[in-house]
């Protein structure tokens, strides 16, 4: 059986720290924290599970602190985990299971990140990350803000899920990363301009996050999947500025990378329709994205709501403007399968109920 290092940096996370060690700690056979300069009890809580308590001066590069912690570890393989992810029940088991069976040729596992959660349970976003590493390989962090791994050779994908459970959002701190790298003159690689867009687009800075999603477009470099969502994410800043049309046009660039229809592209499609009064239209593409499925070895975002209780609830809407009542209740049943207690559906079952006795 293969033996399993934890690796981790922290930095004043004492609200979340036990709860993510406590999912992991019969898992792994050694736990390595890396403190960036913690002022709460973060450190004394690691020391709760470890006695391997290390300290790192904080520098701004997660990448060089990873590659830090990286450094202390012994055992076989390196499973790395933020302070506000946890590993829940069943993932333990699943986990403790591939721990036994993993033949130690394997270079690196792949697993979902569940990287948020509704209030009914469902999962919100999900992809997949290298999340056990072979030591020997000394595979290292890329990248200062949005880092990632450079990993190759024998790659398997399993379907153990590391749940993000973040309490609170650090508003503007990656915007803050990128643009001081603007202001330093570096160069910006496609994936740069991809997620200096989304850091741009979630602090509400639309137009100029389009500027940027364009720029990873221009660039013939990069990878396909974040082409594809620079075209979704530049049609919802579109959205949000009240222009229709290059919504449109986004929505319809994205199916040039995509290739095929993505339920994150038919159900935004479905809402342009929907927004425009066009309800059979809306129909078509919301009734897609319910029919498509999702290629489990899928590594970019996938938004389950897109495939699910979404469509179906605004499906539920059109069939209710277009006077199909009984359509319109099959739809609402199908979103409440999802989300028992919204009081969105609860009120449409009541109407439709209503209506069709």
């Amino acid at each position: 059986m293969i033996t399993i290092s934890l690796c981790m940096i922290v930095k004043n996370e004492a609200d979340v720290l036990e709860r993510c060690l406590a999912s992991a700690k019969d898992i792994v056979d050694e736990i390595n924290i890396v403190d960036t300069g913690s002022t709460d009890q973060t450190v004394e809580i690691a020391k709760g599970f470890t006695d391997r308590v290390f300290f790192y001066k904080w520098t701004g590069d997660f990448s060089a602190a990873r590659n830090e912690s990286m450094k202390y570890a012994t055992k076989d393989y390196i499973l790395y985990l933020d302070a506000d992810d946890v590993i829940l029940p069943e993932d333990q088991k699943k986990f403790l299971k591939l721990k036994e069976t993993l033949n130690p040729n394997v270079d690196a596992v792949s697993m979902y990140y569940h990287a948020g959660t509704d209030g009914f349970g469902n999962v919100t976003l999900k992809y997949r990350l290298n999340r056990l590493l072979k030591r020997t390989k000394g595979f290292k962090w890329q990248g200062d803000c949005h880092n990632y791994l450079n990993v190759s050779g024998h790659i398997i994908n399993s379907d153990i899920a590391i749940t993000h459970k973040k309490q609170q959002h650090s508003v503007g701190r990656n915007l803050n990363i990128y643009q001081k790298r603007k202001e330093r003159g570096d160069t910006f690689t496609a994936r740069d301009y991809f997620y200096y867009g989304n850091e741009l687009r979630e602090n509400g800075h639309y137009q100029e996050a389009i500027d940027s999603y364009n720029k990873n477009l221009e660039l013939k470099t990069g990878w396909i999947e974040d082409k594809v969502y620079a075209c979704i994410n530049k049609a919802d800043c579109y959205r949000f500025l009240n222009q229709a049309e290059q919504e449109l046009a986004a929505l319809f660039q994205s199916l040039n990378y995509a290739k095929v229809p993505r339920p994150e592209i038919c159900s935004r499609l479905g809402f342009h329709f929907q927004s425009q009064h066009a309800y059979q239209q809306a129909v078509f593409w919301y009734e897609l994205a319910t029919q498509l499925e999702t290629d489990p070895n899928k590594w970019s975002f996938t938004y389950p709501a897109y495939s699910t209780w979404y469509p179906h609830l605004q499906l539920c809407v059109c069939y209710y403007k277009l006077g199909n009542f009984e359509k319109a209740f099959e739809h609402n049943e199908r979103a409440r399968v999802y989300r028992p207690e919204d009081e969105r559906i609860l009120y449409n079952k009541q109407l439709l109920e209503n209506k069709r006795s």
